[in-house]
């Protein structure tokens, strides 16, 4: 594995670079890896390193006593939920050091991520382009080649527009975030039979923030995490009155170890941004579904001219 990963010249310039790393093995990942952390350090740029549990404890071991300089972070919490990483994650780091470089290190995709996960997973991916274009900033994203799929790996080269394996590193040829983002807007599968189903107006507007409310409880969800739905949905229904049309409907169910609450109205999601970037202070609106983000473990949507479905979902155990 070559260590100059991002071309120099790129690096020194400024701008925004967004490489994929595709590995084969932990001698790979480190071989990708530590040589990108270590000249960001010795560079004094800010470097983060957000990855899932395991690879995080190699690079913590392979960076010795530099660990201490580099902000490390359990992507599998931190990440759980991907419309989360980018204001959470990843503009938290870089916006924290406006006068430098950030470099940082995410893997969002990992063997185990559940197809209910994926679709937004690969949104994020794409999505990273836009929140960041303009920004001095360099984000490498690992995929383990050995445990994703080959569809797994065509959505990275759609995603990232450099593509870095044992060889070296090139322009992606498959590289089209906007098409990537579209194609994963897909419908999403109907509730079961039995979802509780409630309908909603300005008139009812309490209604759902209590229904979910209730069945969280009865589903078995944490006390503690009873308040994140009442607020989740709460700012979901307010959204579907002043954006959606006035009124919706409510479905809550339990779907593979999750509390599940969705959302429908006939509104239009156009910005592909909403909830995954900072609200400055000053601007009027916009954070609710930043704040959907940050309280749920999923979130997923799917959006057209006639209508908005969102599903939210909250693991019934921790």
């Amino acid at each position: 594995m070559k260590t100059n990963l991002i071309p120099q010249e790129r690096t020194r310039s400024g701008g925004f670079a967004h490489p994929a790393l595709l590995y084969r093995g932990s001698d790979a990942y480190l071989a990708g890896t530590v040589p990108f952390i270590t000249q960001g350090l010795d560079r004094g740029e800010p470097v983060a390193v957000a990855v899932p549990g395991p690879n995080l404890a190699l690079l913590e071991k392979a960076l010795g006593d530099r660990a201490g300089e580099v902000r490390l972070l359990d992507m599998t919490l931190a990440g759980r939920n991907p419309g989360r990483i980018i204001p959470g994650v990843l503009r938290a780091f870089a916006d924290a050091h406006p006068d430098r470089r950030a470099r940082i290190i995410g893997e969002p995709i990992w063997h185990g991520r559940s197809a209910t996960e994926y679709p937004a997973c690969v949104q994020h991916e794409a999505l990273i382009n836009l929140a960041f274009a303009g920004r001095d900033a360099t984000i490498l994203c690992p995929y383990d080649v050995d445990r994703l799929s080959p569809d797994v790996l065509a959505d990275a080269a759609a995603t990232h527009p450099v593509l870095i394996d044992e060889t070296g590193s090139l322009p992606s040829p498959g590289y089209d975030p906007a098409h990537t983002v579209e194609k994963w807007n897909l419908p999403l599968p109907e509730a079961p039979d039995g979802a509780l189903t409630l309908a909603f107006d300005d008139a009812t507007l309490t209604e759902p923030r209590l229904a979910a409310s209730r069945y969280a409880v009865g589903a078995g969800l944490e006390p503690g995490r009873i308040p994140d739905v009442e607020l989740a949905v709460n700012e979901l229904a307010t959204n579907t009155i002043l954006h959606g049309g006035g009124s919706g409907t409510l479905r809550l169910w339990t779907e593979d170890g999750h509390f599940v609450c969705e959302l429908r109205d006939r509104g239009h999601l156009t910005d592909p941004l909403v909830g995954r970037v900072p609200v400055v202070r000053a601007t009027p609106g916009g954070r609710g579904m930043l704040l959907v983000n940050h309280l749920a473990d999923l979130v997923r949507m799917h959006t057209t001219p006639a209508g908005t479905t969102l599903r939210v979902y909250f693991a019934l155990t921790a």
